[in-house]
C-alpha cells in the first residue's frame, strides 16, 4: 500500500479545502490529510504534499518547522509544495517562477520541492468585519457605529 500525506498550514481553511480537492482528484485512495502541526513521523508515506497559505505577507512558522524537522526525509520522497496567496490571481504572478511569495520561500529553505504549485486565495471580507458564533452571521459588527 502506497500512502500519501497531504499536509497544510491554513488560517481561514482555504488551503485545507484545496488539499481535500487534490485528494479527491488523486488516483491514490490511501491519503491522509492533516494539519501540519499534527503530523508526527512521515516514514510511512511515499509521497508528501505541503500546502501553505500566506497571511500578512508570510507563511506561518509551522511550515518552516515541519520542513526543517523532516528535510532529509522529504528529499528522499516524492514531494510537492503549493502556495495559496491572493497575488496569484494576477496572471503575471500565478506561477512558481513569478510568484513573489514562492520565490522568497524557496530562498529561505534548503529543501527544493520536486513539484511546486500556486493557487489564488481569497480574502473573505465579511469574516474579517463581523464577529459572532458564526463568521457569516452579520448581526454583530466590529465596525464602529456612527453617532
Amino acid at each position: 500500500m502506497k500512502k500519501s500525506l497531504i499536509t497544510y498550514s491554513t488560517v481561514d481553511g482555504q488551503t485545507k479545502e484545496i488539499c481535500e480537492k487534490i485528494s479527491e482528484l488523486s488516483n491514490n485512495s490511501f491519503i491522509d490529510i492533516l494539519p501540519i502541526n499534527e503530523v508526527g513521523n512521515i516514514d510511512a508515506y511515499e509521497k508528501v504534499v505541503i500546502g501553505a497559505s500566506i497571511r500578512y505577507g508570510n507563511y506561518r512558522k509551522d511550515v518552516f518547522q515541519f520542513i526543517n524537522k523532516n528535510i532529509e526525509k522529504l528529499k528522499l520522497k516524492e514531494n510537492a509544495f503549493f502556495s495559496v496567496n491572493v497575488v496569484a490571481r494576477k496572471k503575471e504572478k500565478n506561477s512558481p517562477e513569478t510568484n513573489p511569495y514562492v520565490i522568497k520561500f524557496l530562498d529561505k529553505i534548503d529543501w527544493v520541492p520536486k513539484k511546486i504549485g500556486v493557487f489564488a486565495g481569497k480574502i473573505d471580507y465579511p469574516c474579517l468585519l463581523y464577529t459572532s458564533p458564526s463568521p457569516r452571521d452579520l448581526s454583530t459588527s466590529r465596525m464602529p457605529s456612527s453617532a
